[in-house]
């Protein structure tokens, strides 16, 4: 099973660069999109009804803000939109697919960088969802969560870490919530089976030529609960694929 994970930066900005023939040459089971900016009302058809695939959208309050869609070609035994708390729901910033073999969060992680106060939401957010997955641990589920986590976990995972330690983003308690979701026996998919491996970004600022030169960051992830590493096959960055100021990320996984 090939499982994709994107920041598209508006879905409607990218389909206009290509993204339906993408989504025919990648070939994946689900598709997961991040900051889609849209609800499903103000979207064309070819968004809505992709051939092959279910689709199940989460949009925020406040238009072209946030949002995400899982592209499925199977259809889920049940769709969670949201964590059923409103203070961050409103935001559509989470689609939680259940499957036979595991259950898939979609999400887009709030950015911190705007100001003191969303840096607090952003902390709340990561916050309430550790404590969620604590409860869903215990029902000895599998788990996979992919999205934009907003955050480079160690200094490997941005190409200048020393002048970023102050900037949200790769603040020591913004990681720290990363270490916190290993310890609970989650898996950094992509580090996992590239340990060493530098210059692997997934996002670029669009200042200054900055994915030209491949002065990125690594901020989109795939995490598995620990019962899915003997299923872990691949971990991938695709950062030729173009259109947004991310790259996709994916992983496969046997059963």
């Amino acid at each position: 099973m090939k499982i994709y994970s994107w920041n598209v930066n508006g879905i409607r900005a990218i389909l206009k660069k290509g993204f339906l023939p993408w989504m025919e040459s990648a070939q994946a089971d689900i598709v997961c999109l991040q900051e889609t900016k849209a609800s499903p009302d103000q979207l064309s058809f070819d968004l809505t009804q992709i051939a092959d695939y279910q689709s199940y959208f989460a949009w925020a309050e406040k238009k072209g803000y946030s949002g995400v869609v899982t592209y499925s070609k199977k259809e889920p035994q049940k769709v969670q939109v949201g964590l059923l708390e409103n203070k961050f729901d409103r935001e559509g910033r989470t689609v939680i697919t259940y499957y036979e073999n595991f259950i898939l969060f979609n999400i887009y992680f709030p950015n911190g960088k705007a100001s003191p106060e969303r840096l607090a939401y952003k902390m709340e957010y990561y916050a309430f969802l550790l404590e969620y997955l604590k409860q869903l641990l215990k029902t000895e589920k599998n788990i996979v969560i992919c999205g934009d986590v907003n955050t480079a976990h160690q200094a490997i995972d941005l190409a200048r870490p020393k002048e970023n330690e102050q900037i949200s983003g790769f603040l020591k308690e913004e990681r720290a919530w990363i270490d916190q979701l290993l310890e609970l026996g989650f898996i950094d998919t992509f580090r996992q089976l590239n340990q060493a491996k530098t210059e692997c970004y997934t996002w670029w600022s669009q200042r200054s030529g900055a994915r030209a030169r491949n002065v990125g960051w690594r901020i989109d992830y795939f995490f598995i609960s620990q019962n899915l590493l003997k299923n872990l096959k691949d971990a991938s960055i695709h950062d030729q694929v173009m259109g947004s100021d991310h790259c996709p990320i994916s992983i496969e996984l046997q059963f």
